[in-house]
């Protein structure tokens, strides 16, 4: 009898004491009904965060099977993400932003299609089919003004770098994560464009997103990051040290 998959869903959090435990709660429940057939486990990557949010996180683990945490001193959801990857030993690696602006009923999808064969798995909130909900126009423009910039400069395929809401299998977090420099919120653009230019391949789902007016994202600070981060892939290329698949 062929063992059960295993999945890893990691929550990145940074002060997030409102909806934490509200938003693990319906995770969970989510899992329980319709992932059954795999095993299953949540983890909370608290970094450095400076509220109510990791006694949470201890309550929560305490409280619920199939819950955990780990802490870091420094802040970055890239380092969290990361870290929690790492340390997993889980078949298939996933995180999704803690407010669940995704709707969950894409995320069996999301993990399905690793098991059919692709590496990584990504949801996209710009493709055909996707439904967005209450985002204001400025980050709506600097979205798509972003995906089309990381295109140009790349030449890629996927069009949504920045949805949280992705999963990876364990070769893609063992080969690609050593090689991923950015610890903030560059890291899911690095692995995209790392993954694809090494010959990963990349399935994009359409979900449902809706835009959280509470966000803990400070715009202007992410979108600078993003660009430096663009300009040392483009000059440093570091897939070219990287074997191809």
């Amino acid at each position: 009898m062929q063992r059960a998959r295993s999945v890893e869903v990691v929550i990145p959090i940074y002060n997030e004491q409102e909806e934490l435990a509200d938003s693990i709660i319906k995770l969970r429940s989510f899992l329980k009904k319709n992932l059954k057939d795999f095993n299953w486990h949540i983890t909370i990557a608290d970094n450095a965060s400076t509220d109510e949010s990791l006694n949470i996180a201890r309550k929560l683990k305490s409280r619920y099977t199939g819950v955990g945490f780990i802490h870091l001193d420094e802040k970055g959801r890239g380092r969290a993400v990361k870290k929690a990857w790492q340390t997993s030993r889980a078949d298939f690696l996933s995180y999704m932003d803690v407010d669940l602006s995704s709707d969950l009923r894409y995320f069996r999808t999301l993990i399905t299609a690793l098991v059919d064969g692709y590496d990584i798995s990504i949801g996209n909130r710009l493709m055909k089919g996707s439904i967005v909900k209450k985002r204001p126009l400025k980050r709506e423009v600097l979205s798509r003004g972003y995906n089309i910039l990381i295109k140009l400069l790349f030449l890629v395929h996927f069009s949504d770098a920045q949805c949280g809401f992705k999963a990876v299998n364990r070769k893609v977090a063992d080969r690609l994560l050593p090689n991923i420099k950015d610890n903030a919120w560059f890291f899911d653009s690095e692995l995209l464009i790392t993954g694809e230019k090494v010959g990963y391949k990349i399935f994009q789902v359409p979900v449902s997103w809706t835009d959280n007016p509470g966000s803990t994202v400070r715009v202007l600070k992410t979108v600078s990051g993003d660009l430096a981060g663009l300009l040392r892939l483009f000059l440093d290329r570091p897939w070219r040290k990287i074997n191809k698949v």
